[in-house]
């Protein structure tokens, strides 16, 4: 399903061995890719999130770090480089992680043999997300199974929040490769796509990525999520983080935590769908997550299309409003049901988490 470029949000040309992005700010209405071929370039697209999801901004960051390598291999110039680019975003973890893999792997070798240890590096990263998210996928379909045992022909109705496809990992996703795998595999299938506001990732690119694979889905506003989950209309919330606590707690995308909230009132399942790297061991609990605070205007105006002007800006707020505009919020361990990892689901509980660890290979614990 998912096997051809053109369902991959990062890929390096071949020709030019420049990383070539889709930029997602002009999606759903343009598909465009975008050419890398500066470190400022890397960091603007990491910044105003022509590329977001903790998966593929770790991912980008580490391209960025080889294309710099490979044009100034001296250590300065590598410690330079990677403090730029980790100042991008402040809290996916995934940053950080993959700009220590790039250097862990090329500190010790001489100069001339960095860049392309860096870069094979950095791709294997990007092949290896790919076979994470698919088993991902793999260990969410089998909890959707057993939500539909029985009744194995009625629709599965799936909440979800903010963008965690293949846009925001290389490609099937993170909370979204359960639900491709389960649509490939004859489920059937309903989602339910939050808009995300304010940036509006739900609506953009969730919606997007689901109606070009063909799986039935209806945007909804934010405010009515709690009233489909009280009227019955959901089975099952899933979503995905950018950066998981040691004790199971989870950062995800603003609006989350009411969703959660909303699942638990309601005795539906919560689940999270996470790379292992996502996982940050050195955090004890969500309130030692930096939560980004992005600007007012993202609140106070919205972008669309016009057939006449193109892209806009329009202002819906009042001339001299002020807002507040926090990107990400933290889930408590206590309302995840499911921690879904390539490793297996996982109870978000100091057992749970430990078992998980365990399981681990080296750099990932």
């Amino acid at each position: 399903m998912f096997s051809s470029d053109d369902l991959s949000s990062l890929r390096r040309n071949p020709e030019t061995g420049l990383v070539e992005i889709i930029d997602q700010t002009l999606l759903p209405h343009q598909l465009q890719w975008v050419n890398l071929d500066s470190l400022a370039a890397y960091c603007h697209a990491i910044e105003v999130m022509q590329v977001r999801g903790a998966p593929l901004i770790g991912i980008t960051a580490a391209c960025g770090l080889a294309f710099a390598i490979s044009l100034d291999s001296s250590s300065k110039s590598i410690e330079h480089a990677a403090d730029q680019l980790l100042a991008t975003r402040p809290t996916a973890v995934n940053l950080r992680w993959a700009l220590e893999q790039v250097r862990s792997e090329v500190d010790n070798l001489p100069p001339e043999e960095r860049a392309e240890a860096a870069w094979s590096r950095a791709l294997a990263i990007r092949d290896a997300d790919i076979d994470n998210c698919s088993r991902i996928g793999d260990c969410g379909f089998e909890q959707f199974q057993q939500l539909t045992a029985k009744d194995p022909s009625g629709t599965l109705n799936v909440m979800t929040h903010c963008n965690a496809g293949w846009l925001a990992t290389i490609q099937w996703g993170t909370a979204l490769a359960p639900i491709y795998k389960a649509h490939a595999a004859g489920m059937p299938i309903h989602v339910w796509v939050s808009e995300t506001r304010p940036r509006n990732q739900g609506m953009n690119l969730t919606a997007w990525e689901l109606q070009r694979a063909g799986v039935p889905c209806t945007i909804v506003a934010d405010n009515s999520c709690g009233h489909l989950m009280q009227s019955g209309q959901v089975d099952c919330v899933i979503v995905g983080t950018d950066r998981t606590a040691s004790n199971g707690d989870v950062c995800n995308k603003i609006g989350t935590y009411l969703k959660a909230l909303a699942a638990a009132a309601n005795d539906i399942p919560f689940f999270v769908g996470l790379p292992a790297s996502t996982v940050d061991w050195r955090c004890l609990d969500g309130d030692s997550i930096p939560i980004e605070e992005r600007s007012g205007q993202e609140v106070l105006e919205i972008r669309g299309v016009s057939s006449s002007a193109g892209y806009l800006n329009v202002s819906i707020a009042g001339s001299d409003s002020t807002a507040a505009n926090p990107a990400f919020d933290v889930t408590p361990a206590k309302l995840v049901t499911k921690l879904i990892t390539e490793y297996g689901a996982f109870q978000a509980t100091d057992a749970g988490m430990s078992a998980l660890r365990k399981k681990l290979p080296e750099h990932l614990a």
